[in-house]
């Protein structure tokens, strides 16, 4: 049976060095493999290392391969068998790949606390860390650390984004750019169920390109692709009740799967604005306190995902929950208008918030109640790829965005506002600088004791939710539409598509 699903933000390559966005990183997870993975409670497990031990120093990393995993056959092997097993020096390879500056691969970072990572034979592998840094086997499952040979890299170049040769449950067959990508069945794969079946269980893989969320919506309506990933304003209330449950008239044919999503949806004020409302404590403040998440919540999600009233640490995470957010107050808001305009002069102070059009309700929301409040509110309405690469470049003054989590640590997010992370090169797109912040952060990512490093996380979510460099919306929930002959198609907190263990019955209709 074919698993068909469309990507209606496209896929730009399918080398893991490239697999910095969800589309990417769907389609890749399904070709490669790291070192470990992550199941769908985030929990670490082995992959390609069947186990591993850490030294007492929290320095050294030691990794025990499987001997059993082949990459997928293909013409870059000159052997008879056009395959070859795994070994450690492929890893090496591919680390030294995510680090060469010709490669130019955005997942370089996650290299930053290596210091160095030797090959010792064919199945042991040894990464040496700068310093202890306890997400680091949850930086080991993304998929910039898959493991790719240099026979493919040497016979395809650059081109290896469209001829990708890895070791996952699925093979590469044929892409074309913008209409169709089409897996197929390994049948070399090294993962079982717990059965002992050979995994996976589906033939195929098809992914469609369909730009428009209503057109994949009606593909999905008529049972032509399996799966529907989030929420479209253009459809929400074609499925869900205002309650967010399920529309009755689906609820023999689709199933809904939902589950915590590691995602915090915000708004970013740019600190370097020559601007004096984003230089403002107060006016920043009072966009916080100016609107009601709740409600924001309620009417234009249908009740998906939660109000973020606490920190930008979302829900899932330790370190959530303990942190006082911004909860709606339109008359403390107004309060510190007045303040501002008493200290500035500036009577009516003016923003302007920068959208994509899948965020445009809920901007246009905000900006109706901040009216209201005295804050003149302009929307600039930009394409996804044109918001992404002026909010990277500091071009934008407002602007909406989201935060997944690369790995299940709450560092990932307050890395955000590290100073030494600003943009283009690192996260921090805010521009956001404060020297306790920085200390507290350089000692969180040494600090080895849990407790120790959460008390941290929770101080550093403090600090920023007081400076207010950003807005938080709401914490999301992933929302899985599949139809009713899929099983083994779960939700998981990263909102990660996996396969593997997905069967397919012929639809009973």
């Amino acid at each position: 049976m074919v698993f068909r699903y469309n990507e209606h933000s496209n896929i730009t390559s399918l080398d893991p060095a490239f697999s910095r966005v969800q589309a990417n990183i769907w389609a890749v997870n399904q070709l490669f493999n790291g070192l470990v993975q992550l199941d769908d409670s985030l929990n670490i497990q082995p992959d390609i290392a069947k186990h591993w031990s850490i030294s007492e120093n929290a320095l050294t990393y030691t990794f025990h391969l499987r001997n059993d995993v082949y990459f997928h056959k293909s013409e870059v092997f000159k052997n008879k068998n056009h395959t070859r097993t795994v070994t450690a020096s492929d890893f090496e390879y591919s680390f030294n790949r995510l680090l060469d500056e010709k490669v130019a691969s955005p997942g370089r970072w996650v290299m930053n606390y290596v210091d160095h990572y030797t090959a010792i034979n064919d199945t042991v592998f040894t990464i040496q860390l700068k310093q202890p840094f306890p997400a680091f086997l949850g930086l080991l499952s993304t998929k910039y650390c898959a493991v790719v040979p240099k026979e493919a890299i040497d016979f395809y170049g650059t081109n290896f984004r469209a001829n990708p040769v890895g070791t996952g449950p699925f093979k590469f067959k044929r892409w074309e750019e913008n209409v169709k990508l089409v897996l197929r069945k390994n049948p070399l794969y090294f993962e079982k169920d717990t059965k002992g079946n050979q995994l996976p269980y589906l033939e195929a893989v098809a992914i469609t390109f369909l730009p428009d969320k209503q057109s994949e919506f009606l593909q999905f309506a008529q049972g032509n692709i399996d799966f529907l990933n989030a929420l479209d304003a253009s459809y929400k209330d074609e499925l869900l009740t205002t309650t967010g449950k399920l529309q009755p008239k689906y609820s023999n044919e689709i199933q809904m799967i939902s589950a915590p999503y590691l995602n915090t949806e915000y708004l970013g004020i740019y600190m370097e604005a020559d601007i004096p409302e984003n230089q403002s404590l107060k006016i920043r403040k009072a966009i916080n306190y100016g609107f009601d998440r709740e409600k924001m919540i309620t009417y234009l999600r249908n009740n998906i995902g939660t109000p973020a009233e606490n920190g930008f640490i979302p829900n899932g995470l330790p370190g959530f929950g303990t942190t006082n957010g911004y909860h709606y107050n339109p008359e403390k808001a107004k309060q510190l208008i007045t303040e501002f305009s008493q200290e500035t002069g500036i009577n009516t102070p003016k923003i302007s918030i920068s959208t994509d059009a899948n965020y445009l309700d809920l901007c246009e929301y905000i900006q109706r109640e901040l009216q209201k409040l005295g804050i003149q509110t302009q929307i600039d309405l930009l394409t996804a790829s044109a918001l992404k690469q002026s909010k990277s470049a500091g071009k934008l003054a407002i602007f909406r965005a989201s935060w997944i989590a690369d790995y299940p640590d709450a560092e990932n997010y307050l890395s955000l506002f590290y100073s030494k992370n600003f943009t283009p090169e690192g996260p921090n797109y805010t521009h956001f600088k404060n020297d306790q912040f920085d200390q507290w952060y350089e000692e969180s990512v040494k600090t080895t004791n849990t407790e120790k490093r959460v008390a941290l996380y929770k101080k550093m979510d403090s600090l920023v939710i007081h400076h207010a460099p950003v807005v938080p919306l709401y914490y999301d929930q992933s929302i899985r539409f599949v139809q009713k002959n899929i099983t083994g198609l779960g939700g998981n907190g990263i909102n990660l598509l996996t396969l593997k263990k997905v069967q397919k019955k012929k639809p009973t209709k």
